[in-house]
């Protein structure tokens, strides 16, 4: 973010004149670069009661102009002149048009952003994310953390998606304190909270720099054991994990509190119903609650696939509650649910379990069809040193049931990963 700052009356100032421009508008499209303008320009238009569409700086033409037809915005905001408040400089918007989701203007229910997916398992979605959702999301996690008007919150978070806007900017200006979006991770002068992805807590150099600070949190990913380890022992702070997606916001977190273990994401938050289907070891997670969206823009046939009639949002994730009443995320149904000899095994049991051994810096975990298992377990492996495959195979097989252990590793020197650092197993062949 470019260093400057608003405060006060000044950063009022700045929001109220977006808003006044924008206000009877329906819908507006923000490129979402990391910058105080972009900061502006989403509490605007909030503001004003007119939905935001975020939209990826970094995205492709192709992925832009769909994301642009999609959602058909009356207004495209690219760079805003914060010293040119009054005449925002625009693009003209597609012609096409997406149906809106039920809703007026200034309603609990009333459209605030809509978020796309990052289109996994199809074209990307617009998930429609209403006012009451951000609202009670950004209070229960207030609860969790104990977040106050003092806190100053550090993070170099993308400010198209949730965790770095709805937490990391709506969340602030909503409660009150501060923020400081720091560019390139690093700490902030009087940072007592920072929100951050797992590679960028692997990748901090000094974690002791982090050491004053109340509250680490991590999210949309895994945070490797090691990890958690590393910052317990250079920095005296045990993480604390959350969990949550695009169409839920955040589900589950480790409170302030609270004890904080590696692996566990927290139990739900306030007025959110989180519970694992199935008679398994772990099974689907469903969630339920006032964070759930509204449902994706101009798509009801994959609003019914995954929010039923009564509430209960089909996560796709694999889960179990530990004794404590903290929830487990075991990994992902269409990729991490390996079927192997007749055993149902979560990839990301596995995955932990090779991140354990000194040798190994990441790992992903996929099963691939075989004529004999149904599936054969599969480690993609990026190593610190040298390392033989059969010495981590059989590492697996002690630390968790033989039936556990891959059948194959593949050393690799990166995984493919999105933005927010989420290994993109499609991809692994």
């Amino acid at each position: 973010m470019s260093d400057v700052s608003l405060e006060g009356d000044d950063l009022a100032g700045a929001v109220g004149a977006v808003a006044q421009r924008v206000r009877g508008l329906r819908r507006i499209a923000v490129v979402a670069t990391p910058t105080l303008e972009t900061v502006v320009a989403i509490a605007g238009a909030v503001e004003a009661g007119v939905t935001v569409v975020t939209i990826n700086p970094q995205a492709g033409e192709t992925e832009r102009a769909y994301v642009l037809q999609d959602s058909a915005p009356d207004l495209i905001l690219d760079q805003i002149d914060l010293t040119a408040r009054a005449a925002l400089p625009a693009q003209p918007a597609p012609a096409a048009g997406a149906a809106d989701l039920p809703g007026g203007p200034g309603g609990d229910e009333s459209p605030a952003l809509v978020i796309y997916t990052s289109g996994t398992t199809g074209p990307p979605k617009g998930a429609v994310i209403p006012r009451r959702a951000i609202a009670a999301n950004i209070d229960a996690l207030a609860d969790a953390w104990a977040w106050t008007p003092e806190d100053v919150l550090g993070h170099a978070l993308p400010l198209f998606h949730v965790h770095g806007l709805v937490l990391g900017t709506l969340g602030p200006l909503r409660l009150g304190s501060a923020l400081h979006h720091t560019g390139r991770f690093a700490p902030t002068p009087g940072g007592t909270l920072y929100f951050a992805v797992p590679t960028m807590w692997s990748r901090v150099p000094e974690p002791a720099a982090f050491s004053s600070a109340r509250l680490l949190v991590s999210g949309s990913a895994a945070l490797p054991v090691p990890v958690f380890e590393r910052l317990v022992a250079l920095a005296g702070q045990r993480v604390a994990e959350r969990y949550g997606l695009t169409e839920t916001l955040i589900n589950t977190a480790a409170r302030a509190d609270g004890e904080r273990r590696p692996g566990l994401v927290g139990a739900p938050l306030q007025g959110v119903e989180v519970r694992v289907t199935g008679t398994d070891e772990f099974g689907p997670v469903e969630v339920r609650g006032p964070n759930v969206f509204s449902g994706y823009l101009g798509n009801p046939a994959a609003t019914a696939a995954a929010l039923a009639p009564d509430g209960w949002f089909a996560t796709g994730d694999l889960g179990l509650f530990e004794p404590d009443g903290q929830l487990r995320i075991v990994g992902r149904q269409n990729t991490d649910l390996i079927k192997s000899g007749g055993y149902k095994i979560g990839a990301g049991e596995i995955e932990n379990a090779l991140l354990a051994h000194p040798a190994v810096a990441e790992t992903a975990v996929i099963g691939v069809p075989d004529d004999d298992l149904g599936q054969r377990i599969v480690a993609f492996v990026v190593p610190h040193e040298t390392v033989d495959a059969a010495v981590l195979v059989d590492h697996v097989a002690t630390t968790l049931a033989p039936h556990k252990r891959p059948r194959e590793v593949r050393f690799v020197t990166s995984l493919p990963r999105n933005p927010l650092g989420k290994v993109q197993k499609k991809l692994l062949t």
